[in-house]
């Protein structure tokens, strides 16, 4: 992601630009103490110009995912924050003592440092270049990089992306294989002869099958409530349009009930579906929530009535699922090997009345079966588009031999890119650095909190946090990935302390491409 690559950038300027570094520059260039103040204040202005881009970049990577020309923008980007480290290495070097000095610490050592007014003169005329290029680089973007949806806000794009995802999970749910045990709990939960309202959490990373399992017991549920409602949040939701949408859910039937809402206020259409809800026995799915506080900042509305009420939460994030009543939470694993394969062979082999892969088939079937990883949305998408393959041992090894290539670059598999690519785009910058850093290691490889921790260290990912030690705040951030699903926590130590841990192989192709 070009964001992080400037914020990189920017850290490094700031390093050229601390007290240290900065009191070592004015001893060893003071005849030209001028020319240095110049080259200083040209850096400072370097970073604010790209901290402003690196916010603008946040905003608009929400809305450009599939953009092949804001793509080809963010090369250049990605160039110019390059050429700025480049510059600022040659500057650290520059001003590089005998001593080590700080962040300085890794330039080597018994070389003659030049000093000339022709050294400090250079690394200007670099700066100067950069802002050029920052400057061209607006430019092309106001004139041939235009924000997707016209006016439409970044936030509303979100939801609208969160409810076509949820509409298409759910249009998965006739798909299911391997969930029956999940959803015997599911309904027995639903079904409990307990009167007090009980919140149910489904949890899991994307693609788990999280919403198509909620959607297949919703549908055979739902009658035996009074009232019942299915509802979408996002990352950014409106909470008036969420509350819009419980009322037009509950009011499936029930028009009188609910009419004229159009004009009222939050306030009023929060005392609305309080006064409905009171007397009904209702089933509500929030489906897709992601902080504590948007459940929380529903749940006050969707009273506890002591009818047998439930209210139903689909989640990637631990600390949503946390708030679920007590031994409520029902953990999505990835699909076991037989029931993957059971599911794949449903959808690539659906004119067989068995669903039988042919024999010369298999081993190759088996292969692109395992690269799925158990993810029930990966292994629909990938068993619908062999569908209308040739069925050649030819055609299947090159899917096979390509499958990374086609998660990534087949329009076909879009939505998977997109389920996964939610959950990488409000990951706050700092967790962000350290996913991609993680990237870079090879399939399946299997983290060891310490040393994955020294080198988050060493690469400058960690900011510093009041008193805690870079390690602490590094082995924080560690715990933050995995409440969120983007690592797998494999093992702990016998004080139940975080030991080792994966990334899901599908994560790492979608951080691979974002890199």
């Amino acid at each position: 992601m070009a964001e992080i690559v400037i914020l990189l950038a920017i850290k490094k300027i700031g390093t050229a630009l601390a007290n240290g570094v900065a009191d070592q520059a004015s001893t060893q260039f003071a005849k030209y103490g001028t020319q240095l103040l110049e080259l200083q204040a040209s850096m400072d202005r370097l970073v604010r110009e790209l901290s402003v881009m690196h916010d603008v970049l946040c905003q608009m990577d929400i809305r450009n995912l599939n953009n092949t020309v804001y793509e080809s923008w963010l090369e250049g980007v990605r160039k110019v924050a390059y050429n700025t480290e480049d510059m600022v290495d040659e500057y650290l070097y520059l001003v590089g003592q005998e001593n080590d000095i700080g962040c300085c610490f890794y330039l080597k050592k018994g070389f003659r440092k030049p000093r000339s007014l022709l050294s400090l003169n250079r690394i200007a005329i670099k700066v100067k270049q950069i802002e050029e290029d920052l400057t061209h680089l607006s430019e092309t973007k106001n004139r041939w990089v235009p924000v997707n949806n016209g006016d439409t806000s970044s936030s509303d794009y979100i939801v609208k992306r969160s409810q076509d995802l949820a509409n298409i999970s759910r249009s998965l749910a006739e798909d299911l294989v391997g969930v029956d045990e999940n959803s015997e709990t599911l309904q027995k939960w639903l079904a409990g002869d307990h009167l007090e309202r009980s919140v149910i959490a489904l949890l899991g990373m994307g693609g788990l099958g999280k919403t198509a399992l909620a959607a297949n017991v919703y549908r055979k549920e739902r009658e035996k409530f009074q009232c019942h409602a299915w509802v979408s949040i996002s990352q950014t939701y409106s909470r008036e349009a969420v509350l819009r949408n419980i009322i037009k859910e509950l009011s499936r039937g029930k028009v009188s009930v609910l009419s004229n809402t159009t004009d009222m206020d939050i306030p009023r259409l929060e005392e609305t579906i309080k006064t409905f809800l009171e007397q009904q026995k209702y089933l509500i799915i929030l489906d897709d929530v992601w902080t504590p506080e948007a459940f929380n900042d529903l749940s006050s509305v969707l009273i506890h009535n002591d009818m047998g009420s439930r209210l139903v939460i689909t989640t990637r994030e631990s600390r949503v699922a946390a708030l679920a009543s007590q031994g409520h939470i029902l953990t999505l694993p990835a699909l076991p090997e037989d029931k993957a394969w059971d599911l794949f062979c449903k959808k690539a082999f659906p004119r067989d009345t068995s669903h039988e892969c042919p024999t010369e088939l298999k081993h190759l079937s088996e292969e692109i079966v395992s690269k799925c990883k158990g993810l029930p949305l990966v292994i629909v998408l990938v068993g619908s588009l062999l569908r209308v393959r040739e069925k050649t041992v030819e055609e299947w090894r090159r899917i096979n031999a390509q499958l990374s290539w086609e998660l990534i670059n087949n329009s076909s598999l879009s939505d998977i890119r997109n389920v996964l690519h939610l959950s990488f785009i409000y990951l706050p910058t700092r967790l962000k650095c350290c996913f991609l850093y993680c990237s870079l290691f090879s399939e399946d490889y299997l983290f060891k909190r310490k040393q994955l921790v020294r080198l988050l260290v060493a690469e400058g990912f960690i900011e510093e946090r009041g008193e805690s030690t870079l390690e602490d705040v590094a082995e924080g951030y560690l715990k933050e990935l995995i409440d969120r699903n983007m690592l797998q926590l494999v093992t702990r130590n016998h004080f139940g302390r975080m030991k080792e841990f994966r990334m899901h192989d599908i994560l790492r192709e979608l951080a691979v491409d974002l890199c």
